[in-house]
């Protein structure tokens, strides 16, 4: 028993060693949008940074923008204690956004904690989110893959840079990556649809509303009509029976 109890002690050691020596690897900046980011639209994306280390905090965040499939709209949502710096790139094919064509494009945000004190920056065993607002999504991929880079500090940089290739191991610091959704209508497809559903129920009801007052005015017409045709049978049934009376009488 004592064995068993011995086995069973290392066992749980060594799965507990496995798990804390695990959890790095799942830190690392990634980004996800706050509901969807569909083709050919606009979305609001979080980039999170966790800090990895134990003894300095996370002061500077740089995420650089795919020259491939270029952004022309950016705009970071502001964050107490730390100051957004958005650079634009001229493009070499200007792209063209609602008619108009745009020969620049952002390549890149920077956040740098401001302040001072030992709770400047991203304090280890934190992470913080990075709000952007971004468009307009490109229509040929399904996925945009950024390239940040992450100071400490002690000066210390780490480049979460490296792509993530299909089939493989996920890298050691791998580039931030958004997954894109399909297009929807005009990009705005659940409101149309919404629209048309309401549009095509206010329509039946009407048909049905017409519907129901054309009935009702028929069975008001017949029941006037054998209303009348009643009033009449029964005078002349009356009538009948008068003259039969009279005849009686008179013999």
């Amino acid at each position: 028993m004592k064995k068993i109890s011995r086995v069973s002690v290392v066992g749980a050691a060594a799965a507990s060693a496995v798990l804390v020596l695990s959890v790095p690897a799942f830190a690392h900046v990634s980004v996800q949008p706050e509901g969807v980011a569909a083709k050919g639209g606009y979305a609001v994306v979080n980039f999170k940074v966790p800090n990895e280390r134990d003894d300095a905090a996370t002061t500077k965040v740089e995420v650089n923008f795919p020259t491939d499939h270029p952004l022309a709209s950016v705009m970071p949502e502001p964050i107490p204690g730390w100051t957004a710096k958005v650079t634009k790139s001229k493009l070499d094919k200007p792209l063209e956004m609602h008619g108009e064509k745009i020969d620049q494009a952002v390549s890149r945000v920077t956040w740098t904690a401001d302040g001072s004190g030992k709770d400047k920056g991203i304090q280890p065993g934190f992470f913080q989110k990075f709000p952007l607002s971004i468009g307009q999504l490109p229509e040929d991929t399904d996925e945009l893959v950024f390239k940040a880079i992450q100071t400490y500090d002690n000066k210390e940089v780490v480049r979460w840079i490296e792509p993530q290739a299909k089939g493989q191991e996920e890298p050691e610091n791998p580039a931030p990556t958004l997954e894109l959704s399909a297009a929807t209508e005009d990009h705005h497809g659940g409101a149309a649809a919404d629209d048309s559903a309401k549009s095509g129920d206010d329509k039946a009801a009407a048909s049905s509303s017409d519907s129901s007052s054309d009935g009702s005015s028929g069975s008001d017409t017949t029941a006037r009509a054998l209303g009348i045709a009643g009033i009449v049978v029964g005078a002349a049934g009356v009538a009948f029976g008068v003259l039969a009376g009279r005849r009686r009488t008179n013999s």
